[in-house]
This record gives structure tokens, sequence and C-alpha cells, in this order.
């Protein structure tokens, strides 16, 4: 970010760390992570697209996340709204999209991504952590993969670029996370049953019970047992 404010950054720039120590996760929680062990990057992406239309930039990323983790773990990977990477009902990483505006021009954004990949052991306050070693039993070169993910984040941003948006937003939906399942949603103190049914252009998530409902990110979360 500083980089950007010094107008020295330019589209696609990353910035790999091997440690971090205040790792930034969605929502003011803290992403925290063994050094040495697992991806951590920021990249810079000029987007291009309307101020408006925020969330195609995010599913572009969390696609982007889900074809390089279902290469190496499989079917079982899918997306938690709005970016998390999931394998079965545990988390893989997660995305951090920080932006830049100058009045109504969207001139950066910040795609921040971590991956669990060699680390094995958490923080117990973590509740469903997984990481690709956990499920092969391989260690992996992490610096490596981390180019490797760069460059399936290269080809969904041109595939965005192109304007294939709607298929952008079709592949996101084909792989969510418990897509017309049972699930339970907390909103405040209160925990409800329903299912999920979707997710808009805009990135609020549907859910169908007695009735068919939207929420905004931060609105509801999982209750993932």
């Amino acid at each position: 970010m500083r980089q950007i404010q010094a107008g020295l950054a330019t589209h696609g720039a990353t910035w790999f760390a091997l440690e971090q120590t205040a790792g930034k996760g969605q929502r003011g929680k803290s992403w925290i992570t063994t050094p040495n062990l697992n991806i951590m990057f920021s990249t810079v992406v000029i987007p291009g697209l309307l101020p408006t239309r925020q969330f195609w930039l995010s599913a572009t990323a969390a696609l982007a996340c889900y074809d390089f983790y279902k290469k190496y773990a499989g079917d079982e990977t899918c997306i938690k709204w709005p970016n998390d990477v999931y394998w079965r009902d545990r988390k893989a990483g997660g995305i951090l999209i920080e932006n830049v505006f100058r009045g109504t021009d969207w001139l950066y954004a910040v795609v921040g991504i971590g991956i669990n990949v060699n680390q094995v052991v958490f923080d117990p306050s973590l509740p469903n952590p997984v990481s690709l070693k956990q499920i092969t039993g391989r260690d992996f070169d992490a610096a490596a993969l981390g180019r490797e993910l760069c460059q399936c984040l290269e080809n969904r941003y041109q595939q965005l670029q192109e304007g294939e948006t709607e298929s952008i937003m079709q592949e996101y939906q084909q792989v969510l996370y418990k897509l017309h399942q049972p699930v339970t949603l907390k909103k405040g103190n209160i925990s409800f049953e329903t299912t999920i049914a979707g997710v808009t252009d805009t990135g609020r998530l549907k859910t169908k019970d007695v009735m068919e409902r939207e929420f905004d990110f931060g609105e509801v979360e999982f209750v993932i047992r």
C-alpha cells in the first residue's frame, strides 16, 4: 500500500512474506501463521471495473485460489462465501482485498492471500484450519507454490478483463461451499437453519427457508460444527 501511495507500484507486483507479525484477516481478525511454512503474499491489481462491481474481483481472486488448491487437494475443494478456500468443512486459506479510490475511480486493489501449505500445528483459537500437508502428507516449496498461485491469479484476471464476468460468476456459484445444502447461520446472537441458494452479482449471500433472503458480508456467519 505504501508503494501505491508513493507511485511506485505496478499491476502484478507481488510481495511474498516468509514471516508476518501483523497479518490481517476479514472483519478485523488476524491471520496467524507459522513462519516459512505457508503462502502469504499481496498482489497489486488494476481492477478496470466500476466501484459497484467490487465483488467481481473478489470472485475472480477466489476462483484463482480454488484453481490452485484443487490441483493439489482434489475435488473436495470449494469456496466459502465470500472468498475463503475450504477443503471439506475446513479452512485452507483466505483473501483480503484493500482498495484505493480517487473520487469515484477505482485505481488499485491490493489482493492479500494466505494459504496453509506445510503447517500442521495451529493456534487452538482457530476453529477449523487445514493445510496441504495435512491433506496430502507431502511437504511443499511454499515460495514455488506462491509463484504458481500468482499465475492462476493472472489467468483469472485476464478472464475478468476480457469481460467474461458471467462465466466467472457461474463458476463461482458452482463451487460455492454448501450450495443447495442446509446450514446453520448466525446473525447477532440468533442462530437459524436455512439453505444456501447462491450469491448475487454484488456479493450478497442468498438463502432460502420459509422465505428467500439476502445478506451482506459481515451480516451473518456460518456455524461450523
